[in-house]
């Protein structure tokens, strides 16, 4: 479906709704004003999901359904954004030639206001927020969610064609989408989740389709530092911007002499200096200067954008500092899902570190990382179900490493960090992986270390 292309053909249809998490309530309130007969279907018991049935009165509910078949009298299927390709329902939808959407795709098709889509392997939600606050200073009417935050379906009635979104957006969500916002930003592209998508090749395919169905009157804002998106440059179907930490002979944003600028027809503009970002590490200049170059497409005015900079305070669980406990900084980033964000999370420090690694894997190489665990990380701290398999990995290093502690989960590891760390040292939560051993999200385990940090 192509963006604005009406759905009204599935009024009064049966629609299923596969999850039943924040996007799949979100999508049965929208189907329900729609007057279609909803099934909702949740490998999960009834007990252990936070739902009311009397907010879904005309909704049909089936858990824990050992037989999973497709059912015969379903005329298209949405999906939220945790179900795996290999579930029986999207199979068979597939096979059927049944349409397959989700609540990102239904917002884009039916949003009256202008909508910047952001998506990449990291900083994505920092980006987008700060993209929302460069709007806001310029005296804009924003909605920032999507991946992040609120599901922006349940806003959609209150939106005006004069309004801006900024979303959020995954891969999970991309790969079933078949609309693309008008201003796509690709942030960057690593290895990620690939045990969700099978192929490194596959994860680029569902990022590249922020930008896929795009018009050529749209905008597609890339990275010139990433190989991968220099790459998808070709496939741009809208106008090209770009961003960097070196210029390059394109219309952008960049690093120049230690200021952020925008470069426009050869005319350079400068905006801040790089030592006035409040957030640290050089990937949150990168992040800063691709809000930069979006927010320009966007018609915000230079004074705004800076503003929103100066005034930008670190997004939860990125990065974030909790608490200053004798002589030592205790810090969250359990956003840090997979190694690349870590390796980013280490450089942003020079002060020595106690590094607390583990949680899930998601089937991404870990070598890359403990080579760059270097004599600035005082010591490693494993805990949560990835944990034997990084000491395996540890111990093929042929090199000097710091000394490495295993404790069974997040708890015991927070204490260890009390044990081991000196005044000066950054207690560093910035595990690598997934949280779902021991956790609903990767924000469910950052406010538990929070709890467990004030707590010593």
């Amino acid at each position: 479906m192509k963006r604005n292309e009406s759905i009204e053909k599935f009024r009064a249809a049966h629609i299923g709704i596969i999850g039943f998490g924040r996007g799949g309530q979100s999508l049965a309130r929208w189907w329900q004003g729609r007057a279609a007969k909803i099934t909702v279907s949740d490998r999960r018991s009834a007990d252990a999901i936070d739902f009311s049935a009397d907010d879904h009165p005309s909704v049909r509910f089936q858990f824990d359904d050992p037989q999973l078949k497709l059912p015969q009298d379903w005329d298209a299927l949405c999906i939220s954004g945790g179900v795996p390709n290999e579930h029986p329902y999207i199979q068979a939808a597939l096979a059927r030639s049944l349409p397959i959407t989700n609540d990102a795709q239904i917002f884009i098709e039916h949003c009256p206001a202008k909508v910047i889509g952001i998506t990449g392997s990291a900083g994505k939600t920092t980006t987008t927020s700060l993209i929302g606050e460069m709007l806001r200073a310029a005296g804009n009417r924003v909605w920032v969610g999507g991946n992040i935050g609120r599901v922006l379906l349940d806003d959609l009635p209150r939106m005006q064609p004069h309004d801006h979104v900024v979303m959020e957006l995954s891969s999970f969500q991309l790969e079933w989408m078949r609309s693309s916002p008008g201003i796509a930003t690709i942030l960057n592209l690593t290895p990620n989740h690939l045990d969700r998508h099978g192929s490194m090749e596959a994860y680029i395919e569902a990022k590249h389709h922020i930008m896929k169905w795009q018009r050529a009157d749209d905008w597609v804002v890339l990275s010139a530092d990433d190989a991968h998106c220099r790459k998808l440059a070709s496939r741009a179907r809208g106008q090209l911007r770009w961003f960097g930490m070196q210029p390059i002979d394109r219309n952008g944003a960049y690093l120049f002499e230690e200021q952020l600028c925008l470069f426009e027809d050869q005319e350079r503009i400068p905006l801040l200096h790089r030592e006035e970002i409040p957030l640290r590490g050089k990937h949150n200049w990168a992040n800063a200067l691709a809000a930069c170059a979006v927010a320009r497409i966007a018609g915000v005015e230079l004074a705004a954008m800076v503003q929103a900079i100066r005034s930008f305070q670190p997004v939860a669980y990125r990065l974030q500092p909790i608490r200053n406990l004798d002589g030592v900084s205790y810090v969250n980033d359990s956003i840090a899902t997979s190694p690349e964000r870590v390796i980013a999370a280490i450089a942003s420090y020079d002060e020595p570190l106690i590094l607390l690694l583990g949680g899930q894997d998601k089937d991404l190489p870990w070598r890359p990382l403990l080579e760059r665990i270097t004599t600035q990380v005082r010591s490693v701290i494993l805990f949560g179900e990835a944990a034997p398999m990084i000491q395996r990995e540890w111990r093929r290093l042929a090199k000097d490493v710091p000394p490495l502690y295993r404790l069974s989960g997040l708890a015991e590891a927070t204490r260890c960090a009390k044990q081991l760390a000196q005044a000066g040292d950054v207690v560093l939560l910035s595990p690598g992986g997934t949280s779902y051993d021991a956790y609903r999200n990767f924000e469910a385990r950052g406010q538990h270390f929070h709890e467990l940090v004030m707590s010593l």
